[in-house]
């Protein structure tokens, strides 16, 4: 609706001569009022623009508004009279007009669509065509319009072209153009969700939407309405989230021991929360650059800035300014940098240190620009949200996204953790960069990725070959990652420990993958990252790193300290950098001391008719037997171990007791047959294992 007046003339070039535009533009007069004159002057709102019957809005702002949005029925067809007494009284003229009588035409539809026709044939026509395929707000109509407003591809027919004059409503809020009605009521109904009940065409309160004030660890965060729901705000915040952004602030406090200050980039701020809480509770230990691409989150961010008392640097003037807004006695915490740019631009214009990406879904249209300027020794923290991919709910997304075939197992969220690690791992390489894996968490809402990055090509080849395809045999669930050469097996299936391609008819395995095959925990950083949790007084994270540390030493029961940091802390940075060099060297050459790759869930492996073990006890079973064992965090019962699935069913097996409801008389009877039913297990497995062990 930017320009009424032209849309005027192409609605009825036959109708208004060339004269009339300034009759036309006269104030609604009562339908008994009689026409203006051609030659008194009048003011000169558009036509297609109608005033508010509402006294309460403002001449300027009603003027604004279309015709077809109206408040009653009677007021649409007062159009129809200000149309008419206008055309009669300055189109002497035209002939159109001079047969036509007491007839009206329809003020929302062209002359070719409906002919002027009498007023009780275009009230009908108004109600049944217009009004009653309307949609309501907040008392206004808005009326379907069939005036070409809307641009409409002509079609071409032979040699003619015929231009369909399409219907559409026209938003009261925005000034949008829509075509169908349903498509309308979604429209309105995602204003409202966003808090934009404020027209640009109804006079309004320039009051803000409600906003309200949350805590989280010690900083304050101003929130929309609707911010737990991305699609309904811009500046989204998830609760649930919490774990996450404490496991990356403790990761950001353990680098920050290593060496300061620290370049730091939260790509996509939302509220800031999380570059916040680096600013507010590390100080000058951080230089924290928050950003988004979206104006009204930039905004929120800065308000939040304010909120706790942090300093907002744009540029130097905007500095300058900031430091005479200070009342006496306040002071700043910190200075926090919030920009408003594409996130790719900005990690390509500038380098940093740690930088932690959270795009809503998936996140590998990022990853080239993170690792193309990231500092060496620096650290990328990756969230992907795509869980419905990743968890295989979503198979088709993921080979599109990530270029992995993956199936739903009992192990996905470790599945889903090594997919990630996998793409990071090739854009790295893919930047001459190599990465060493920190930690990786698999949890319910999201998977977060935390790599350190090696610079130099012969890291980027090392990390290379840590990209594996996986066996999975889709039985009994047993896996193994494929051996390394290029050189065409014979028979894949010989790799499994199972022997279910021999007994089971058909192609028993599949390939999954290309996944990350190596560790996914460091332990020395896990425990310095305690160590700060402890520090800053993070409660609520600690349980799980404590878990990820047993996950990663695979011992069910671990003796460690977190009284002092380590000793990367207490040397100088060169020391430190060389250090941390060598323990990246020292993987590489190590790697027994690496944690087993997945785990088994004790519960699909559980026997008909037999209780299990509690876990902790089969843990220590286990542990007794030779095995190395742990809990682990992707899954509740989930055992992390190195011993093959058929070692894992007997010992399952062994310490399992039947289950009964008789007496005591039958107690000696089960458990006589529990004898029976174990030898003949066990008989069974021993058959399986030699039998595999002959066709090595």
């Amino acid at each position: 609706m930017e320009n009424m007046a032209e849309e005027e003339e192409e609605v009825a070039p036959a109708q208004v001569p060339t004269s009339a535009p300034d009759s036309a533009r006269v104030p609604a007069p009562a339908p008994n009022s009689a026409p203006t004159p051609a030659s008194t002057p009048a003011p000169a709102p558009t036509p297609a623009l109608a005033q508010s019957p509402s006294p309460a809005s403002a001449p300027d702002e009603a003027e604004k508004r279309h015709i077809s949005i109206q408040r009653q029925l009677a007021d649409l067809e007062k159009l129809a009279f200000i149309t008419e007494g206008d055309f009669d009284s300055a189109s002497s003229l035209n002939s159109d007009h001079l047969d036509a009588g007491n007839k009206q035409a329809c003020p929302l539809c062209p002359k070719e669509k409906f002919r002027a026709c009498n007023s009780h044939k275009l009230r009908r026509h108004l109600q049944n065509l217009h009004w009653k395929v309307s949609v309501e707000f907040e008392g206004y109509r808005m009326c379907i319009c069939h005036l070409p407003c809307r641009p409409v591809k002509p079609n071409i027919i032979g040699e003619q072209i015929s231009s369909k004059m399409g219907a559409h409503y026209h938003c009261i809020i925005c000034s949008a153009t829509i075509t169908r009605r349903t498509d309308m009521l979604g429209h309105v109904r995602r204003h409202v969700n966003k808090g934009e009940t404020k027209s640009r065409y109804i006079a309004a309160s320039a009051a803000k939407p409600p906003t309200e004030i949350l805590k989280e660890v010690d900083t304050d965060v101003q929130v929309c309405p609707n911010y737990s729901v991305p699609q309904k705000t811009d500046s989204y915040f998830n609760p649930k989230m919490k774990l996450n952004r404490q496991l990356i602030f403790c990761t950001l406090a353990a680098l920050a021991e290593e060496r300061k200050p620290l370049e730091c980039l939260d790509a996509f701020g939302a509220t800031g929360i999380m570059g916040l809480q680096w600013a507010k509770h590390l100080g000058n230990a951080v230089k924290v650059t928050i950003n988004d691409l979206n104006e009204n989150s930039v905004t929120l961010i800065q308000e939040n800035c304010h909120l706790n008392k942090l300093k907002v640097v744009v540029d130097s003037k905007e500095k300058e300014e900031d430091d005479d807004i200070l009342e006496e006695g306040e002071e700043k915490l910190g200075n926090i940098k919030v920009t408003k740019m594409d996130a790719n631009v900005l990690m390509h214009l500038r380098s940093f240190d740690f930088i932690h990406l959270d795009p809503f879904g998936t996140s590998v249209n990022y990853l080239d620009s993170a690792f193309r300027n990231i500092r060496n020794l620096g650290i990328v923290s990756v969230t992907s949200t795509d869980i419905s991919s990743l968890y295989a709910k979503a198979q088709h997304v993921a080979r599109r996204h990530y270029g992995c075939n993956i199936v739903r197992t009992e192990y996905y969220k470790e599945l889903a953790a090594r997919i990630v690690v996998a793409a990071v791992a090739r854009a790295a390489a893919r930047c001459n960069k190599g990465i060493e894996v920190l930690f990786a968490v698999a949890l319910e809402h999201f998977v977060l990725v935390v790599v350190r990055v090696l610079r130099g090509p012969t890291s980027a080849d090392e990390t290379a070959k840590k990209i594996q395809y996986l066996i999975h045999c889709q039985w009994c669930e047993e896996r193994i990652f494929q051996k390394d050469g290029n050189m065409v097996e014979e028979n894949p299936y010989r790799q499994l420990p199972c022997n279910c391609h021999g007994s089971m008819p058909g192609k028993t395995a599949i390939e999954l993958g290309p996944l990350w095959s190596s560790s996914l925990f460091n332990t020395g950083f896990l425990k310095r990252m305690l160590f700060e949790s402890l520090h800053h007084g993070l409660d609520d994270i600690q349980p799980l790193i404590k878990t990820l540390i047993f996950e990663s030493e695979c011992t069910p029961q671990s003796q460690f300290s977190v009284h002092s940091p380590s000793n990367l802390t207490k040397q100088g940075k060169r020391k430190c950098t060389e250090t941390i060099t060598n323990l990246a060297k020292k993987q590489k050459t190590d790697a027994s001391t690496e944690h087993p790759p997945f785990y088994y869930n004790i519960h699909r492996h559980s026997i008909k008719g037999m209780n299990m073990p509690k876990l902790k006890k089969f843990l220590c079973y286990l542990s007794q037997a030779g095995f190395r064992v742990s809990r682990t965090h992707f899954d509740p019962m989930g055992v992390r171990t190195d011993a093959p699935l058929m070692q894992f069913k007997s010992i399952l097996l062994k310490y399992s007791t039947p289950t009964y409801t008789g007496g005591q008389a039958e107690g000696h009877v089960q458990s006589t047959s529990e004898d029976t039913v174990a030898d003949r297990v066990e008989m069974s497995v021993n058959d399986k294992a030699e039998a595999s062990s002959c066709r090595w």
